[in-house]
């Protein structure tokens, strides 16, 4: 029998009747993506970034549970074992790149060499050694820099426009992460430009905040906080001693402010996040993290409490509370 009468014979019977054999079709594997929260995920910067990260997805053509999956895990300010073993985590569960930032970014990156990481906010991540330049990031970490050093000078600016007899600055800063032992030193330096006398408060332990405010004892005109996911989980505290003792604080982001800090100065966290979404486009169209150069910035915003200068019995210039982003009263 030729072939043809064979095909038209099958068909004739399953016309007549036959069952046909219907195979279940299953799912392709969504192209995953790990997200890696250092803090809680109420924490203000990172709840504002998961929707903004959503949101870039969106705009590069990504639709979660149905183009691409997201897994989601939150360390909890915990050590960077708790980053490690996200990331093992997320090697094991075989995603196709890991986002994160700040603190988790050297836990991730030891976590695994191979999986691309991507950091949507990083203190400097040429000085603490993650990429070899931001030209040219090479290895498996590629993202976005919010280049701290280069904003120093800018917010002790803004400090001496609030107290123009400033001459001496404490600075806070968790000395058991590296990024914020480079801001220290970058602060130290530019304060050094400015003429300021330099008070470091060193702490590696939240019980070590209150020692060093009773440390302090009125030897300082304001605080520099440098933020880390220790000084992060410990805003409010921090706030409320440096309000105690009358200290008009600088921060580097929103969320201090709002927890009571007096002003802030930095890149805009939404923003960052939102284009950390278009570096993992490029990696899940192909693109290696090691020929994706680490972009800076381009929104910065100040932010202002004027609840905090009047509980310190502050007045802050006019002409700057007209030139903030945001003034919260």
């Amino acid at each position: 029998m030729k072939r043809r009468e064979v095909i038209a014979l099958l068909g004739g019977l399953t016309a007549a009747g036959w069952p046909t054999l219907v195979r279940p079709q299953q799912r392709a594997k969504l192209p995953t993506i790990g997200f890696l929260g250092p803090t809680t995920a109420d924490n203000s910067v990172w709840s504002q970034g998961v929707i903004a990260f959503a949101q870039g997805l969106r705009e590069a053509g990504w639709i979660d549970d149905r183009t691409v999956a997201i897994e989601y895990r939150w360390a909890d300010g915990y050590s960077e074992r708790r980053f490690f073993d996200i990331a093992a985590e997320f090697v094991r569960l075989k995603v196709d790149v890991i986002l994160t930032g700040g603190v988790a970014v050297p836990a991730a990156k030891r976590g695994t060499s191979v999986v691309p990481i991507v950091f949507a906010v990083d203190n400097d991540p040429v000085g603490t050694g993650l990429v070899a330049s931001l030209a040219r990031p090479g290895g498996n970490v590629t993202g976005l820099s919010v280049q701290s050093p280069d904003l120093v000078g800018k917010r002790l600016e803004l400090l001496r426009e609030v107290l123009p007899g400033l001459r001496r600055l404490a600075v806070m800063a968790n000395v058991g992460y590296m990024a914020a032992v480079v801001d220290m030193r970058g602060v130290q330096a530019a304060a050094g430009v400015f003429g300021l006398d330099v008070i470091p408060l060193e702490i590696k332990r939240a019980e070590d905040i209150a020692q060093a405010f009773e440390a302090l004892k009125g030897r300082a005109d304001a605080l520099y906080v440098c933020t880390d996911a220790l000084v992060g989980s410990n805003q409010v505290r921090i706030n409320t001693l440096a309000n105690e003792a009358r200290l008009p604080t600088m921060h580097s982001t929103r969320d201090y402010v709002a927890a009571g800090g007096l002003m802030s100065y930095g890149p805009s966290y939404p923003d960052l996040f939102r284009r950390s979404a278009e570096y993992v486009d490029k990696i899940l169209c192909g693109a290696k993290p090691a020929d994706i150069p680490v972009e800076q910035p381009t929104k910065f915003d100040l932010v202002i409490n004027l609840t905090t200068a009047k509980a310190i019995g502050l007045t802050m210039p006019p002409t700057l509370v007209a030139r903030a982003d945001e003034v919260i009263e």
